[in-house]
């Protein structure tokens, strides 16, 4: 989210410099990388880059493989190898083990809808998003028609399929992405057509509200800043809660709990994490949320404190159902030895990470299995009809 956030500023002062720029994205992957099918870098004219496609291996070359692109007015694919030893040029000795797609588009500021300005708008919703990247993988001298189409969770559409008669069957399957939440590629082909579909979940960056403004929330707001998530702060004493001593892109809030709701979007994205050393504004703030759609609500402190919160809500006639309960974290964090402020919030905000992305959170060491699982990548192949 924050490499997204990154692109899009850097698009627009390299525009307002005279700058031409173009895309890399990273489109498709077989085996193993650094980045996955979503990663994106901004390359301008200059040779500057912003964000990344790889750990730094691949940069130096997708650095000229753009410049040529821009040279040329033309989109563009390029394969990248990383499991051949003998490839001269990156793959000796990388060990990734993969088979990378990256494509390279001009980006043309007359464009509305062009590939910057789709993901401009799908940050700027905070609504989930599908995108639609189309690329050529069965001949890649052929025209790349590139990032094209952007649907938002409320059914509005920017951009539009560039191939006739694939408009119905691509967009069968940016609504089944919108319904599973989750990215799949497709091969796509009728009489003489083969195209690639790169139909892509965005999902909202992640919105933190700490509820304390104490010395141990510092921390919290600086690593949740690096990560790119929206954050906030909220306490009821106006001698805590001061803009100055959090980083500058954190709201800070002064409110009672009764009052708090009235003041935030809760959504799906939206975690909270209660911090306040003080009891009784714990215990109201989270009777106002569990029946939120918050899936995060991290408790510091002993269990034996959460259990008498619990139990002190069902006593005054609160119905507690499992979906609530899952929902309560504590005491919040991952089992790491964190003793300091910053080191518990790396704890708080791994388990953040984690809850967010489904995960257990364990050690990559001992999971049987590869990182990232690799039929998350399968293309399925369908047909479709000029004709229609």
């Amino acid at each position: 989210m924050k490499e997204r956030k990154e692109i899009v500023k850097a698009y627009d002062e390299a525009v307002q410099s005279g700058k031409n720029v173009a895309l890399a994205s990273l489109v498709h992957l077989e085996g193993s990388s650094y980045r996955r099918p979503g990663a994106r870098m901004l390359v301008n004219d200059e040779g500057e880059l912003t964000g990344a496609i790889s750990g730094g291996c691949l940069e130096g070359d997708a650095l000229r493989k753009a410049m040529y692109a821009l040279s040329q007015q033309r989109s563009m694919l390029v394969t990248y190898d990383t499991s051949d030893e003998d490839d001269m040029t990156i793959g000796i000795q990388l060990g990734c083990a993969g088979v990378i797609q990256v494509l390279f588009e001009p980006i043309d500021p007359t464009k509305q809808d062009n590939p910057i300005q789709l993901i401009r708008k799908a940050l700027a919703i905070r609504q989930e998003a599908v995108m639609v990247t189309l690329f050529n993988l069965s001949n890649k001298h052929a025209d790349q028609p590139g990032t094209c189409l952007l649907m938002e969770s409320n059914g509005t559409i920017s951009g539009a399929i560039p191939i006739q008669g694939m408009e119905k069957i691509v967009m069968e399957d940016v609504q089944l992405v919108m319904r599973n939440k989750k990215s799949l590629f497709r091969e796509y082909q009728a009489d003489g057509i083969s195209m690639t579909a790169f139909i892509e979940f965005l999902q909202p960056s992640i919105s933190l509200v700490v509820v304390g403004a104490g010395n141990d929330a510092v921390p919290m707001m600086q690593i949740a800043d690096t990560l790119g998530w929206d954050v906030r702060i909220v306490d009821g004493r106006n001698t805590h809660a001061r803009p100055e001593r959090f980083v500058a892109a954190c709201q800070v809030l002064v409110s009672k709990p009764e009052a708090l709701l009235d003041q935030l979007h809760i959504d799906s994205s939206t975690v909270f994490v209660m911090m306040t050393h003080n009891y009784n504004y714990d215990i109201s703030i989270l009777k106002a949320l569990l029946p939120t759609q918050t899936p995060y609500i991290g408790m510091l402190g002993p269990q034996k404190k959460l259990d008498r919160m619990l139990d002190e809500l069902r006593q005054g006639g609160i119905q507690l159902d499992d979906a609530m309960l899952s929902k309560v974290y504590g005491p919040t964090g991952l089992e790491i030895g964190a003793e300091t402020p910053e080191e518990i919030a790396l704890s708080i905000m791994a388990e953040i990470q984690a809850v967010m992305e489904g995960k257990q959170g364990g050690m990559l060491k001992h999971k049987p299995d590869v990182i990232h699982a690799r039929e998350d990548t399968r293309i399925e192949k369908k047909q479709f009809f000029t004709s229609l």
